[in-house]
């Protein structure tokens, strides 16, 4: 069988990552947290291209990597309008698209970038996979009573789909033989119905449970209210919605480790709200299996939270009854892009391009 290096890059809000896998197996991961004063200087996003290629670079230097060994580079899809799900190969458009600065503000925008330009001077193809804004939504389910707004398909698609495609084979299928419910628990809570292979709906983060710093769903009128009550301008509201909400608006950390201890220690209020993320976690996973008309193979409980054994057992105490349920832990965001693109170096999957359309 032959064998492909393949560099993986994922940037985050404060911090970049990559990877080195030698097909299916991990040479290295390593990641680096940025200094949010150092990121606060740069105007743009897109501003923070040299940094994080500096960073990049001073990784692979460090571990004496030689990069004329690759056969392709993978970046973390950014919030592109709405695509398809799987492999695209960064071309100019794609690039334009970013560049122009248009798109919503995301670390993860840059890893195209990023990836075609490593890529490019060694003659490998750049890959993006499954990205943020992929969309396999039913029409039914873009819907809202606000003509003006759609719902839109907005999820951690690469790792929900990387774990469904793990279950599968460890259930002896494939992914798209099954119908399942992924839930993604970390700093932000995404869920998922997964039918044969695509995902039809989803409750994004904005729109469902509270996490760690996001507010999640909260009702419209009480929040028009608050809004014109207190004068809220935009920025404010929007950190109240992502970064300052969830569990850190209630208890003033978003550590989910530390509020278990605070519960250990007879913290009342702890206790309480960390009930209701739980709560809130399994009425949402219960929403996705109405849409798959309760025929569910599995629910899958990913993400960091899902490392804890607490909030685990809260959530499956609720939905047991729905489909079996499977703790895979953790991110795996890096070895998810290497794995989609050793899919398309071995032609499994085609690479899609993106066009002016």
């Amino acid at each position: 069988m032959q064998t492909y290096f393949i560099l993986t890059i994922n940037p985050g809000s404060t911090s970049t990552k990559i990877g080195v896998f030698e097909n299916e197996t991990e040479v290295f991961t390593q990641s680096v947290e940025h200094d949010s004063t150092i990121l606060e200087t740069f105007p743009t996003v897109n501003d923070q291209f040299e940094f994080r290629k500096k960073t990049v670079l001073e990784i692979l230097a460090a571990r004496q990597f030689n990069l004329h060994q690759l056969a392709a580079v993978v970046g973390r899809g950014g919030l592109l309008p709405p695509i398809h799900a799987g492999g695209y190969r960064v071309n100019q458009t794609m690039k334009d698209l970013i560049l122009a600065g248009r798109l919503s503000p995301h670390a993860a925008n840059l890893g195209a970038l990023l990836a075609d330009d490593v890529a490019a001077p060694l003659g490998i193809p750049a890959f993006i996979y499954d990205a943020v804004s992929a969309d396999e939504m039913a029409d039914v389910a873009r819907i809202t009573g606000f003509p003006e707004i759609n719902r839109k398909s907005l999820c951690h698609v690469l790792n929900s789909k990387a774990m469904g495609r793990k279950y599968a084979q460890e259930m002896g299928k494939t992914y798209t033989e099954m119908n399942l419910v992924i839930a993604h628990l970390g700093g932000g809570i995404s869920i998922s119905a997964h039918k044969k292979g695509r995902i039809i709906d989803v409750i994004a983060d904005d729109t469902g449970p509270f996490s760690p710093e996001r507010s999640g769903g909260v009702p419209l009128l009480a929040l028009v209210e608050l809004i014109y009550s207190r004068n809220y301008q935009k920025n404010e509201l929007l950190k109240k919605i992502r970064g300052q909400g969830g569990l850190k608006a209630h208890l003033g950390s978003g550590d989910i480790r530390e509020i278990e201890k605070r519960i250990l220690f007879g913290d009342t209020k702890a206790k309480q709200v960390y009930a209701a993320l739980a709560y809130q976690i399994a009425k949402g996973i219960g929403e996705m299996a109405v849409v798959l008309k309760g025929e569910i193979d599995g629910i899958i409980l990913t993400g960091g939270m899902a490392y804890s054994e607490k909030l685990t057992t809260m959530i499956k105490g609720y939905i047991t009854f729905l489909a079996p349920v499977k703790c895979l832990p953790g991110e795996n965001e890096m070895e998810a892009l290497a794995l989609g693109g050793l899919r398309l170096l071995r032609g499994e999957e085609e690479p899609r391009l993106l066009t002016g359309d």
